[in-house]
């Protein structure tokens, strides 16, 4: 017989809810090596072939601004302008606000080695042209959930990522990305972005993998992108169509984000210039058939079309005519909520999925 504490241990880890992080930099605390320099991270000058992480930052730790949480080269400067409740007895307990980021306030105190700088969630409106021109070598910035209403200018040239979404931002000028050799990822939803918004040249010499543009107010997909995307992710505006120019620029695309828009029409042969495509949301839109030029893309693994109006699939619709052609075949096809009679559907229509489980149908529920 099983001791009761024992089986009470058992039965609040079945009731245990999925794990989930608390803390936006928590991360950092377990792996700081890839934010050091390669003289750090080779372990040079230290006995035992592995870094000291206790003596390597003593000045950088003794700079750290007040407020702020700072451990190796990464500076977490987040909810600053926001006040809670400490201890008993009703106690309040202010914390600083972060309105603004003047120069002084990064060449005074930060030593310009810094990797990692958030300022996440405070009250920032406006930055200083030349506060970030101490950091030399800073890779990450993350600015999101503040108040700035234009994209901090002359970002150090060894920025590798840059999130500044939520912020209140509409206009991307041209030339606010030069000298940018090294990004990889740029998300920026969550801003009042129109199409407008963009300026010719915006993007003008960047390369860059990944780029977010969720939660803002497109009509359309933007003009002049970086033609060296991976992943393109726009779900969430008010896009009502996707023309035939829109993707001309991204032959490099394997995921494509499309879903939660307005989208009724898909010109044929605009897919035609994903060959690279593997993953390809349109979810949520206003499509009544499937996508045509699906069965040309010889890598495309998943797609999703749930929630739109599509009433009839073609036994063609997804698989290409013989055999070989495709190169890789679908394990996710997501069908569901449309107003197909998925019983009408020939099975041979999925031909080319890895097995019935990849295919997402059930019934039409309005």
């Amino acid at each position: 017989m099983w001791p009761l504490w024992l089986l009470a241990s058992l039965l609040a880890l079945s009731q245990a809810l999925p794990f989930e992080q608390k803390g936006f930099w928590d991360f950092t605390l377990d792996d700081g090596l890839p934010m050091l320099n390669d003289e750090e991270a080779s372990g040079a000058e230290t006995t035992s072939g592995v870094p000291d992480l206790d003596s390597l930052t003593p000045t950088f730790s003794a700079m750290c601004p007040f407020g702020c949480h700072c451990h190796l080269r990464v500076v977490q400067c987040s909810d600053l302008g926001q006040s809670r409740a400490r201890g008993g007895m009703g106690a309040r307990r202010h914390r600083p606000s972060l309105s603004a980021l003047p120069r002084r306030h990064v060449s005074v105190l930060w030593d310009g080695h810094e990797r990692a700088l958030v300022l996440v969630n405070n009250k920032i409106s406006k930055i200083h042209e030349k506060a970030f021109s101490p950091l030399r070598k800073l890779q990450k910035l993350y600015i999101s959930k503040n108040h700035l209403v234009e994209i901090p200018p002359n970002l150090p040239s060894s920025l590798v990522e840059l999130r500044i979404h939520d912020n209140r931002i509409r206009k991307v000028p041209k030339g606010v990305f030069s000298g940018l050799r090294n990004m990889n990822c740029i998300e920026m939803g969550g801003n009042p972005l129109e199409n407008s918004g963009f300026e010719p040249g915006a993007f003008d010499g960047l390369k860059l993998n990944y780029l977010r543009i969720s939660e803002a107010k497109l009509t359309g997909i933007p003009k002049d992108l970086p033609e060296t995307l991976n992943e393109l992710h726009l779900d969430h505006n008010k896009i009502q169509a996707i023309e035939l120019e829109d993707l001309l620029r991204y032959s490099k695309l394997y995921r494509l984000g499309l879903g939660h828009n307005q989208i009724r029409m898909i010109e044929n042969g605009s897919l035609s210039f994903l060959p690279t495509l593997r993953e390809l949301h349109l979810d949520n839109n206003k499509l009544s058939r499937v996508p045509s030029g699906l069965p040309d893309l010889k890598l495309l693994q998943v797609v999703y079309l749930h929630t739109n109006n599509i009433t009839k699939v073609g036994v063609n619709d997804f698989c290409p005519v013989g055999f070989g052609v495709k190169r890789a075949y679908y394990n996710g096809i997501s069908l569901f909520n449309n107003p197909v009679p998925y019983w009408e559907v020939q099975p041979a229509t999925f031909r080319c999925v890895t097995d019935r489980l990849a295919i997402q149908f059930g019934n039409y529920k309005k």
